[in-house]
Parts: structure tokens; C-alpha cells; sequence
């Protein structure tokens, strides 16, 4: 809601009363997803140990989690008979690991933690996810030439040639790690194998080595430092933003916490929804929150803020009830087991999780979104979704051949046509639904596709550039048609560019490439 628009008396009045006031605490993301060396439990904060009854709950200093640190918040709970003990536990093993000991009953964690370490315990809540806040980040300062993975690819083998090898840097056991797993499976330009790996504790100490280490080719960071590298003139090659579904932070109760009081489970579910469905009447709340917290200037703060997408209970519900969650843990374990960090296949992605705790107050949500609407319909479409889908801007032809690129999508299964015809073979096709749904995940707001055509140099040059922009053009066709919103666009190139090493005659160079391009920053 803008500053010069006024409150809605009867939506805040009735907000008040049913969901209370809110203060959620920001916590630094500077200092966020922190591992230890050690598996002792720190940085402690318990409420009304009279309660009846007292809930553990692991965690760390992410500012996602920060509500469920916040003495408002633990007030709240106060009042439905609930003590809380929020502990930080930066060892994600440790923390899984203490729901089967019995030491915690409820832990926050990403997803894909949740599947690598599978606790014995269930999915209640989606706290949220970030949407920006992590991005890859190429060593632009030291190598002027790293403004792509193509880039990057040449200058591997250009130090492999040497007998060199470059290093990527990023803190281990965090949502960095993930999304270089995330880069590694998606990208043909990309090996993580090829790089000397450098693992740190934390974004802060990593961007410090980026800038020191001029054998680091690339880093992955989390704000403010991905601001502060794009400001050194590095290339963020990829973000959360991207890919805004990749990084997911859930809320797991333990199974011995839900089987011996589910209704406790239930009021902290409840509890912790009302608040943050309150707070989106106050959309600079957490950014000031994050600011005195933090210690971070405003637009720091702004920043940190931005990359985070808060689930309110109706949208968490939504993706319970809906299969989208679904979607995510198969996407997610698809990811781990490509990257060999999945040993054990996880139950069926249904019985990791439930909506029965967060459907009264996504209930009671929705009953007061029926009154808001009528007089704030701005507030009530932000209740329920916190997430506007993303705006696709139209994209000329001209402008994406002007589009910085990213990298080549990796293809699993070949993408052939009838010899000499622009005729896609049956097998051809199903390789393109199934590279739909991988680019699926891609944000089409930021990320176009550009789909290039390629021959052998057999023949005349404009025939061949002709086929191969006819073939170009059957594959955007194809694409089109699985209902991709991104813009997709045709580049035959004939037999201009062929494999480096390869007898440009030879057959593997008739391919399609898939490449991402950025049509934002």
C-alpha cells in the first residue's frame, strides 16, 4: 500500500483482532546459515518457562527465522499456553539429527537440507524463499573476460592447457553450496568437478577471497555482498531470482512432537501465520526490523529484504493443497541425486508433509480477505500471494541478439530432425517436453531463451543457414506450445561455428543449443 493511500479502518480493526499485532525481528543475513565446527547448541532464547507445555525448536540466525525469535511472537504463544526455546544449530546434519535423538521438536531448514538429511519428521509450514538473495557471482574484477559460463568455459580449458586449476568459493552446507549444485546440473558450460573447490564458513569471508584470490574464478554470495560485488563490476551469472523456487526454508515438526500433542503443533502453526499475514499491512516492517537488527544502512536492509519472499498461510496452503510443493521436493531431489548428494531415496514426496496444521488459520485468512476486498483489494490480493507472478516484458528479436548470455541449458536426450527436413523426430519431442519443465523453472522475467541452430559444413553456407534457422524455429514452435511464458527466440547459424576439435564436416556438429540469456540485470 503506497504512503499517501490511508488505512482501512474496518480491514486493520478487523486484522488486528483476529491475527494481533505483529513485530517480526530481521536477523542479519550477513550472519545467516553460519555452520559450526562444533554441534553444541548456541545463541539460546526461551519464553515462559511456566508454560505448560515447552517446544524446542533448532534453527539459526537467518532472518526468514527471525519471527520465530522474536519475544512478540513468543508472547503470542505465551497466551495459547506455549513456552518456546529457540536454539541456533548450524550444523544441518546435527540439527536433523537432534529431532530423532529427541532433543528438539521443531527445526527450520531449506528443503533441500530437509532431503539430504531426511529427520524424522514432517513438513508443517513454508517459511519462505529467496528470491535474489543468492546469485553466483563470475570474478569479473580479476578475469575482465568473465562476463558468462561461455566465458568461463574457454578460460578452464585455456588453464587446464597450463595444467591450472581455478577455484569457486562458497560457505559449505548453505543455500551457496545448493545453487552451485543448481548451476553444475543445469548448465552444459558448467562442471564443478573442473574447480578447485574453497569451502568457507561464511558469504562475508568468501566475497573477501573474490577479491584477494585471483585464482577464484567465481563465488557464490548472499546479500549485501552480491550488491557489493555488482558494484566492483563482477557478473552475477545466476540468482535466486532466476530460479525462484530453488531455495525453500520449511518448518519440520519432529513425528514423536506431532503423535504425542498435534494440538501444540497446530496453535504454534497458527501462532506463527498470523503474524506474518498481519505484517503485510506494514510492507517496510521488516526492512526496518532487518536495518536495527542487522545494523545495515537502509538500502542494505532494502536489499536483504527484497530477496526474501515470506509465505502468508493462504499461499503456503495453496502449495500444500495444490501439488506445487510436490513439484518442488521432486524438482529439489532431481537436483541432489544429478549431484550425487542424494544416497537414499526420501519417501514419496506426499508423505513428507501436511496442511492439516496451517488449514484453520488459512481459513480464518480467508474469511477476512472476503471482507478486506471489498474496501482494500490491494491488501487482499497480497494476503493471498505474497509472490505476484513474474512480469514478462516483450523482447525484440534485435534485443535478444543484444542480451548478455548466460549459458547453454543442459539437454537430456537428443534433439534430432529428419535428414535434410525441419521434421522433429517422435524421440526429439519428448526430450523437449522434458527440457519444458526445466526451463519452467527458470523466471521469464529475467531469463529468455535463445534456441540456436546448427549444421555440418556439408553443402552451401546459405542452404545450411537456412535449415538450421528453419530447425531453430521448429524448436521455438515446440517450446511454445508446452505453455512456457518465457520469450523464446530462433538463431540459425548454419555451419559458422563448429565443435572446437572436430572435423567441421562431421556430423555432431547438426545440434541445437539451448541458451539462456539475461533480459534484466
Amino acid at each position: 500500500m503506497s504512503a499517501n493511500k490511508k488505512t482501512n479502518p474496518l480491514a486493520l480493526g478487523l486484522a488486528l483482532a483476529i491475527s494481533g499485532a505483529v513485530f517480526v525481528g530481521g536477523g542479519m543475513w550477513v550472519l545467516n546459515r553460519l555452520p559450526s565446527a562444533t554441534t553444541a547448541f548456541g545463541g539460546e532464547q526461551c519464553s515462559d518457562p511456566d508454560a505448560q507445555v515447552q517446544l524446542t525448536a533448532l534453527g539459526d540466525t537467518f532472518s526468514g527465522y527471525s519471527t520465530l525469535r522474536n519475544p512478540v511472537f513468543q508472547g503470542a504463544l505465551s497466551e495459547v499456553g506455549l513456552g518456546l526455546c529457540y536454539q541456533d544449530q548450524f550444523d544441518q546434519q546435527a540439527r536433523a539429527a537432534a529431532i530423532a535423538a529427541g532433543e528438539a521438536d521443531l527445526i527450520v531448514t531449506t528443503l533441500d537440507q530437509y532431503l539430504t538429511h531426511q529427520p524424522a519428521g514432517k513438513i508443517v509450514a513454508l517459511i519462505d524463499r529467496t528470491i535474489g538473495a543468492d546469485a553466483v557471482v563470475l570474478n569479473t574484477q580479476h578475469f575482465p573476460q568473465l562476463t558468462s559460463l561461455l566465458e568461463l568455459e574457454k578460460l578452464v580449458a585455456e588453464q587446464a592447457a597450463q595444467g591450472k586449476k581455478l577455484r569457486i568459493v562458497f560457505a559449505a552446507d548453505t543455500p551457496s553450496e545448493f545453487l552451485a549444485l543448481v548451476l553444475n546440473t543445469k548448465f552444459d558450460n558448467f562442471n564443478l568437478a573442473d574447480f578447485e573447490v574453497v569451502e568457507v564458513e561464511d558469504a562475508s569471508i568468501a566475497w573477501e577471497k573474490m577479491q584477494s584470490d585471483s585464482s577464484i574464478a567465481l563465488g557464490v554470495l548472499w546479500e549485501p555482498f552480491v550488491n557489493q560485488a555488482r558494484q566492483r563490476g563482477n557478473t552475477v551469472v545466476l540468482s535466486s531470482q532466476d530460479s525462484p523456487k530453488v531455495i525453500v526454508d520449511v518448518l519440520v515438526a519432529s513425528d514423536r512432537a506431532v503423535e504425542n500433542n498435534p494440538q501444540a503443533i497446530a496453535d504454534f502453526v497458527s501462532a506463527y501465520y498470523r503474524r506474518i499475514d498481519a505484517s503485510l499491512q506494514d510492507q517496510d516492517l521488516l526492512t526496518r526490523q532487518i536495518a536495527a537488527d542487522g545494523q545495515l544502512l537502509p538500502e542494505e536492509a532494502n536489499a536483504v529484504r527484497q530477496g526474501i519472499s515470506f509465505f502468508t498461510s493462504v499461499e503456503a496452503q495453496k502449495w500444500m493443497n495444490s501439488g506445487e510443493l510436490n513439484q518442488r521436493i521432486e524438482a529439489i531431489a532431481a537436483i541432489l541425486t544429478l549431484a550425487g548428494r542424494l544416497p537414499n531415496a526420501p519417501r514419496p514426496a506426499p508423505e513428507l508433509y501436511t496442511a492439516q496444521y496451517l488449514d484453520p488459520v488459512a481459513q480464518s485468512t480467508a474469511q477476512l480477505l472476503q471482507i478486506i476486498a471489498k474496501d482494500n483489494p490491494e491488501l487482499a490480493k497480497q494476503l493471498q500471494a505474497a509472490q505476484a507472478p513474474p512480469t514478462v516484458t516483450p523482447v525484440s528479436t534485435a534485443q535478444a541478439q543484444n542480451a548478455p548470455d548466460i549459458g547453454n541449458l543442459t539437454v537430456r536426450g537428443e534433439v534430432k530432425f529428419a535428414s535434410g527436413s525441419s521434421q522433429l523426430t517422435p524421440q526429439s519431442q519428448t526430450t523437449l517436453k522434458q527440457l519444458a519443465q526445466e526451463i519452467k523453472e527458470f523466471n521469464p522475467g529475467t531469463i529468455g531463451i535463445k534456441i540456436q541452430g546448427h549444421t555440418s559444413r556439408t553443402g552451401a553456407a546459405d542452404v545450411n543457414q537456412k535449415l538450421s534457422q528453419s530447425r531453430a524455429q521448429v524448436v521455438v514452435n515446440f517450446l511454445k506450445q508446452q505453455q512456457l511464458q518465457h520469450s523464446i527466440f530462433a538463431e540459425g547459424l548454419g555451419y559458422a561455428q563448429p565443435l572446437p576439435g572436430i572435423d567441421p564436416a562431421a556430423p555432431q556438429n547438426q545440434r541445437t543449443v539451448i541458451r539462456l540469456i539475461r533480459l534484466t540485470p
